[in-house]
């Protein structure tokens, strides 16, 4: 899902520590409007806080929230620098 306007990929893609803005849920995605309601918009900077040992679910801030998602949701969340 990488592209020129597009360079970090998708939530998923982010280490621990690292931010990024939010560029476009996927229409695929089952809960678009759920990350809407949770603050994922266009433009809004999220960052990588915490990922558990198996790597799955991974939690972000956003919004002065910490959110957790499943990597197959986070895939779904295109993001850029």
């Amino acid at each position: 899902m990488k592209t020129k306007e597009n360079e970090a990929g998708t939530l998923a893609s982010l280490a621990i520590g690292e931010s990024a803005a939010v560029a476009q849920i996927d229409p695929e995605c089952k809960i678009t409007r759920r990350l809407y309601d949770l603050g994922f918009c266009r433009g809004e900077t999220v960052t990588c806080m915490f990922k558990s040992p198996l790597g799955d679910p991974t939690a972000y801030l956003i919004r002065g929230a910490m959110i957790a998602l499943r990597r197959r949701d986070a895939a779904m969340v295109a993001v850029k620098e």
